[in-house]
């Protein structure tokens, strides 16, 4: 199967270091806009919100448009923790036949589900060669460009 999923050799470490930064009580209206006061929370640790087992988080680069369904977009940073249990539902990265692609994993019916219509679920016969990579516990978008 084709690559489709990732841009190749673009695996980035997760954070190695703190980084705290400002959270507000407020929270902010995605409909009709709230004149509430704004006013400092405390700080907000990313690692600690994203990262749980460091030495087994990576993150990769989204390619293409077969999970737009559940939020994920061409240009997205997964999260991949390689410590995670894959579960029935878990968005993973997956190697099959040593191509990587990220899907739903459907145990049940052995089988990798796109998260849009317009592509086809993956059947996993026992013959084919199947390693969960890690699990996808959260994503990254840019709204504006990608920073690089």
């Amino acid at each position: 199967m084709a690559n489709s999923n990732f841009y190749p050799g673009r695996l980035l470490p997760a954070i190695g270091r703190q980084l705290r930064l400002p959270l507000f009580y407020d929270t902010v209206s995605a409909g009709f806009p709230s004149p509430a006061e704004e006013y400092l929370e405390q700080s907000i640790d990313l690692n600690e919100h994203l990262v749980s087992h460091p030495s087994s988080t990576f993150f990769v680069r989204a390619c293409g448009d077969s999970m737009i369904e559940l939020g994920i977009f061409d240009g997205d940073l997964l999260l991949v923790d390689r410590a995670l249990e894959a579960k029935q539902g878990d968005v993973v990265i997956a190697a099959i036949d040593g191509q990587l692609t990220c899907k739903v994993l459907d145990l049940k019916n052995r089988q990798l589900l796109p998260a849009n219509a317009k592509h086809k679920a993956i059947k996993l016969p026992e013959e084919m060669d199947l390693v969960i990579e890690g699990v996808v516990p959260a994503h990254i978008r840019y709204h504006r460009h990608w920073p690089w």
